[in-house]
């Protein structure tokens, strides 16, 4: 009963609050475009419309590249007022096309940073009001059926025993997925970090069309593995499922955003959706159990349980590296595209090598050949390399390419079939020298 009356306070005090802040009380609708599930959004509606009577919350889910995309088509007659998603380039494509209307929340006890980034537009064209990080969840029961060890980096999902036991959603098809291939090119550098997720990805079982597909997959037993944003992880262990999940070494934690929409059409109730979710009682629906985000505000961790992943004081979060915004911006469709380009389409002759190299790989464990391992080591190379290097993915040219204009999609068209006859020359090479080396191995 006291808990419950406080929580009342708390809202009550936080509609007389705003309502005095604004000239006039918000009301009507506002519609927001969002990545998020309805496991996110159902709760936060409910608190929000409870707090502020009179408004209604309208929420439109859309991944983060088709929500960018949405905006930018109906913008001459926009009917959105909130655009809220994880992926900060998303907003910074956003704030560069205008699309974007500043607005400096009134919300105190925010930090200017969490790890080493900032939590909001130095400009105030997006708010951060939630943190996340990026890692490996796995099924502890699949685990023990398959006998797989527990994974701790990225590079342990490229070992033989996780063959066929890993899923990711597409980066171009997800804004969180986009983050963590993009946190693994900046965290190892473009060459050894495509190497990386190329060397993982021949051990992918799927890769889906959206983020939920993968934590959903993991949950049920579907698959063991899965390459996730924290907070689903989180939200599953809440829930009860047995699942674990590790921060690799080279991961980072980045704000979740929410920004108003230019020409919003209820923008007095955008602003109150705002100064909601950075509020403490908003800040506090983050800790329930169906959403398990990180929030930005540090005092609510006080009302978090004491294993609650706390990204002020975890020493982990310390030693995640340091997200470049503008460098994942500059090359974000390039990147994408190479993915798919170079994986989540030659899916199947990724792993038709990575299998035969895996086969290599138990055979010289028996017996050395150094014939079997230099052939071994050519096929790798040879799925290793690229077709850009990191200077041309940034490039004027390769970017003007990928801009969407109607001009430019001859140019688009033909850059993605140079890159996928690189991709198909090069691993049926490597499929060669793998049958090479695992000839000369047994």
């Amino acid at each position: 009963m006291i808990t419950r009356r406080i929580a009342l306070a708390t809202a009550l005090g936080f509609s007389f609050a705003t309502s005095a802040a604004f000239a006039q009380a918000p009301a009507g609708k506002v519609t927001v475009v969002t990545s998020f599930s309805k496991d996110v959004t159902d709760p936060i509606k409910k608190a929000f419309e409870k707090a502020m009577p009179g408004v209604t919350l309208e929420v439109q889910n859309r991944n983060t590249n088709a929500g960018v995309k949405y905006l930018e088509e109906t913008r001459a007659n926009n009917q959105v007022d909130l655009f809220w998603a994880s992926a900060p380039d998303a907003f910074e494509v956003l704030k560069g096309k205008q699309l974007l209307t500043a607005y400096k929340p009134r919300a105190t006890g925010i930090p200017e940073k969490i790890g080493s980034y900032p939590i909001n537009d130095p400009q105030g064209f997006y708010s951060g009001f939630a943190a996340s990080g990026y890692g490996i969840m796995w099924n502890e029961r699949y685990a023990k059926a398959n006998k797989l060890p527990e994974p701790k980096d990225w590079q342990d999902l490229a070992k033989p025993v996780f063959y066929d036991h890993v899923s990711i959603a597409s980066p171009a098809r997800s804004g969180t997925t986009h983050l963590t291939i993009e946190t693994i090119l900046q965290g190892e550098g473009w060459d050894k970090g495509w190497r990386t997720i190329k060397e993982m990805s021949g051990n992918f079982r799927t890769i889906t069309d959206r983020s939920f597909g993968v934590p959903e997959a993991v949950n049920s037993g579907q698959v063991g593995v899965g390459i996730v944003i924290d907070f689903f992880a989180f939200s599953a262990q809440a829930s009860g499922f047995p699942v674990k999940f590790v921060y690799p070494s080279v991961t980072t934690v980045v704000p979740a955003n929410v920004g108003i929409v230019t020409n919003a059409p209820n923008k007095a109730a955008a602003e109150a959706f705002i100064e909601f979710l950075l509020s403490p009682n908003g800040q506090e629906v983050l800790l329930e159990p169906g959403i398990r985000r990180l929030p930005v505000n540090p005092a609510v961790y006080a009302k978090a349980g004491a294993d609650y992943p706390n990204p002020f004081t975890d020493p982990r979060f310390q030693k995640m590296i340091g997200f470049d915004v503008d460098k994942s911006e500059a090359r974000t469709a390039v990147v994408d595209t190479l993915f798919d380009q170079l994986i989540s389409f030659q899916l199947d002759a990724l792993k038709g090598v990575t299998k035969t190299l895996h086969e290599v790989d138990a055979a010289l464990a028996r017996k050395p050949n150094p014939q079997a391992k230099a052939l071994a080591d050519e096929a790798r190379s040879l799925i290793a390399a690229l077709p850009v290097t990191e200077v041309q993915s940034a490039s004027a040219e390769l970017r003007g390419a990928f801009s969407g204009a109607k001009e430019k999609g001859a140019r688009q068209a033909e850059v993605e079939s140079q890159w996928a006859s690189f991709a198909r020359d090069n691993y049926g090479k490597a499929k060669v020298k793998a049958d090479e080396a695992l000839k000369a191995a047994r």
